[in-house]
């Protein structure tokens, strides 16, 4: 579980990106960009991770943070054993928070990503999606042999002003 409170907890800025996720508070925030507290503490003082679109990003550019690898060969990521659900076994979940608002907001696209590169999208938000924190549970399948992260990648929208923040990361317990 990451609430962003003290770090960003084994989560990994990707390389190959054009800009990077962003720890902070809302009490650190310009008017009228981001949400006004976090979704853990419902404070201020809060910390969330987000990116803002900015005269910096271009739109279409991508900021993307990836989760420490979870391993399928763990026996306690092998969760519901033996139930199969769309052909898939030992599913897993993962839920968060966000927040994305503004007329010209980007796009938030979740991928499952095994080791070997291979990604899957889990979700796909675009626009904007109200001023306030919704939360989303998803489900992380695959055959049980390969390792893989959770991808969160922002692409960066038209509006200076409009952003994409994230809280309350976490994984079910059994991972």
């Amino acid at each position: 579980r990451c609430n962003f409170e003290f770090d960003l907890c084994g989560w990994k800025q990707d390389e190959n990106d054009d800009f990077d996720w962003h720890l902070r508070t809302s009490s650190t925030r310009k008017l009228g960009t981001g949400p006004a507290t976090d979704h853990t503490l419902q404070e201020p003082s809060g910390h969330y991770i987000f990116i803002k679109n900015s005269f910096f990003q271009l739109p279409g550019q991508k900021s993307r943070i990836s989760s420490p690898v979870l391993s399928r060969k763990n026996k306690n990521c092998k969760v519901r054993e033996g139930v199969v659900v769309e052909g898939t076994k030992n599913l897993i979940s993962i839920i968060f928070y966000y927040h994305m608002y503004g007329a010209h907001i980007g796009s938030l696209i979740i991928y499952q990503r095994t080791t070997l590169k291979h990604e899957k999208i889990l979700l796909n938000l675009t626009g904007n999606q109200g001023n306030f924190w919704q939360r989303k549970a998803l489900t992380l399948s695959g055959d049980g042999d390969e390792d893989f992260q959770v991808v969160f990648e922002g692409i960066a929208g038209e509006g200076p002003k409009d952003g994409i923040a994230l809280d309350d990361l976490t994984f079910s317990r059994e991972c």
